[in-house]
């Protein structure tokens, strides 16, 4: 699959689309090793990244440059503009808390009346009106709060994704390929998610709840500070037991949260791996795992309120509990003659209305405890040293490829060792050698899915590293075996390779790439939705639409890994037209799998051990590289015994 414009595509797609996030690098593929098609070893430089000029007011915060300590801090800090409207929400929700209180002060009144003995009506009918408005206020505030709050919180967790979907097209394509696709889904969609109980109800509700309780209390010291004191004898002993059940929270939080991880990550697995389970009779073995990792998600919420359950249950009986404090204190004080029998109704009255806002505010600390790991899950990923690419676009003279002593390391491990070469334009370079010879990781360099350690790799004379991103993928399409479509119509997986083309383009493309008489052929023509990563489509035909794709962006680069490989002959024939096409006038870099496809390439470059072997034609290679020679004769010979 090609690159340049569709790498942002490619991610955004994943989540705006609702396409799970597979473990895909730039092109949007896993990056595959020349032996049976199993994950190639791939991994991020040593050098650390720039940030983009372009970013940094969010590329500060996201790498931690006054970042604030706070995680609920550091969410408003994300939500921009939005953050008056979580503003306006507090206030309407402390207003409606407020309403809400009004009709136990109302109740209190009209006990107070009746204890008075007033007889007017009018008096108990004006009251009725004050707690109806009072109930009144408290919906409408109520309501606006929560519809401000929300759509706020939405907006915010947009941007969180799409800032997330943007930062992996900025980092090294090995992060994405170490970081098992199940804990990058669970991140961007189900841990991105949680963080609407936050802002959407703890921002405003819970400041608002705890806000109210505290002005009922005053009132109450202003009416009597003996009873107010008496009424609060509950929140202590409640409190002490709410601590029990929060002991340890963190420890048990994280082991949901890594079952959680674990859960997914099987799931993923399970479902991606179901054709080969079942070709090889795994399914009881590989089913074992997945329920395994099921039960012990499961287990870990168990055992946590097992541990907490006591606590809880001793909190949720002793906090509301204030009448049995208040009441027999209240009658003593009056019966003593030190509190009017109005007072006593009304703090008793009152004290009721303490509870009910302290534990919906109470409720929303299981959330603000979870939202730190939130945060720094999401934090992990926005704080990974990303690509070093400049902001502008440069000057270049051509397309000629340069690779000057470049070396490359997968963590310490370095793994191309000091390669220098250059590739002429318009020329046919082939790389072959040996699978995990370091082949496709100097493709993946020429086309800046990662840095260089050190060295240099150029384009036109100009290092990739002084390149923005949008002028590299401009002059590189890079074509793998297995590309990945997304779950989208035939015409919009073209349409990546150049955003913006018109349907006539797309049309006159899959005809010059053999692909328009297959498409025509089904449901829907050009309007067929492919599936999940192309499913409904067979692999050449998942290939063909690749390489229209390619032919459609029109770069001077063309990078291919070997297209035709896992092709049948049918399709195969198709393809190498196609590819053909393609490649006219262009420069060809070939990761070559079958040597009797390259043998009229203008430059043979045997790649061993990160190292170049050796380099010239083909009949110069058969003479002087025995490597090669070994190659070449293995490949006929086994061609001919198929």
């Amino acid at each position: 699959m090609d690159v340049g414009n569709t790498v942002s595509a490619d991610v955004a797609g994943a989540t705006e689309e609702g396409v799970s996030l597979e473990p895909v690098g730039a092109t949007g593929t896993v990056a595959r090793s020349e032996a049976a098609g199993t994950p190639e070893r791939t991994g991020a430089p040593v050098a650390a990244a720039e940030p983009e000029a372009g970013d940094v007011p969010e590329t500060a915060v996201e790498e931690g440059r006054g970042r604030p300590a706070n995680p609920v801090a550091l969410l408003l800090s994300w939500s921009g503009e939005k953050r008056s409207w979580y503003v306006a929400s507090v206030l309407l929700a402390v207003i409606g808390v407020a309403g809400s209180i009004v009709p136990y002060f109302a109740v209190g009144q009209m006990i107070a009346g009746v204890l008075a003995q007033t007889r007017d009506f009018a008096f108990y009918l004006g009251w009725c009106g004050i707690a109806a408005a009072g109930y009144l206020i408290y919906i409408i505030c109520h309501n606006a709060s929560t519809t401000l709050s929300h759509k706020a919180t939405f907006a915010t967790i947009s941007k969180v994704r799409r800032r997330l979907a943007d930062k992996l097209t900025r980092v090294p394509m090995g992060y994405v390929l170490d970081t098992p696709s199940g804990k990058l889904k669970n991140i961007m969609v189900e841990k991105v998610d949680s963080i609407e109980t936050t802002l959407a109800h703890v921002v405003p509700e819970m400041t608002s709840n705890l806000l109210v309780p505290i002005a009922v209390i005053v009132f109450m010291f202003t009416l009597d500070w003996r009873m107010a004191l008496i009424a609060l004898v509950t929140l202590p002993i409640g409190f002490i037991c709410y601590m029990g059940m929060m002991r340890d929270y963190a420890s048990w939080y994280e082991k949901t949260v890594q079952a959680g991880e674990e859960m997914s990550a099987a799931s993923v697995e399970y479902v991606g791996g179901i054709e080969v389970i079942k070709a090889f009779g795994q399914s009881a073995s590989s089913y074992e795992k997945f329920s395994n990792a099921v039960t012990r998600y499961a287990r870990s919420f168990i055992d946590w309120m097992h541990h907490c359950q006591i606590f809880q249950d001793g909190g949720l009986a002793i906090w509301p509990a204030t009448l049995v404090t208040v009441l027999p204190a209240g009658c003593f004080f009056v019966m003593e003659g030190t509190l009017d029998p109005a007072t006593f109704v009304m703090v008793a009255v009152l004290s009721l209305g303490i509870f009910p806002p302290l534990y919906a505010a109470m409720s929303f600390i299981d959330s603000l405890a979870q939202i730190g790991t939130v945060v720094e899950q999401i934090t992990g990923i926005l704080d990974v040293p990303e690509q070093r690419r400049a902001t502008s676009p440069a000057a270049t003279d051509g397309t000629r490829i340069e690779l000057e002593n470049v070396r490359f390391s997968y963590g310490r491990e370095e793994v191309v060792h000091g390669i220098d070469l250059t590739i002429e334009p318009n020329s046919v370079t082939a790389f072959v050698g040996p699978s995990g010879s370091g082949k496709s990781t100097l493709a993946r360099l020429i086309a800046g899915f990662w840095d260089a350690s050190s060295g240099a790799v150029r384009i036109g004379g100009v290092s990739v590293n002084d390149m923005p991103p949008s002028q590299l993928m401009d002059l590189v399409s890079f074509v793998e075996q297995d590309n990945y479509l997304f779950d989208d119509t035939v015409m919009e997986n073209i349409r990546m390779g150049k955003p913006g083309a018109s349907d006539s383009e797309v049309i006159e493309v899959a005809k010059q790439s053999g692909c328009y008489e297959f498409i025509e052929s089904l449901e829907h023509g050009f309007e067929t939705v492919v599936g999940g990563s192309g499913g409904h489509l067979s692999g050449g035909e998942r290939q063909r639409i690749a390489i229209a794709r390619a032919m459609l962006k029109s770069a001077p680069i063309v990078i291919l890994d070997e297209a035709t490989a896992y092709t049948d002959p049918e399709n195969e024939a198709v393809i190498e037209a196609a590819v053909g096409k393609l490649v006219a006038g262009k420069t060809l870099i070939v990761i070559a799998h079958r040597l009797s496809t390259i043998t009229d390439a203008d430059s043979i470059v045997v790649v061993a051990d990160g190292r170049i072997e050796a380099q010239g034609t083909h009949g110069e290679l058969l003479a002087t590289c025995p490597l090669y020679a070994h190659m070449y004769e293995a490949h006929i010979d086994a061609k001919d015994a198929a």
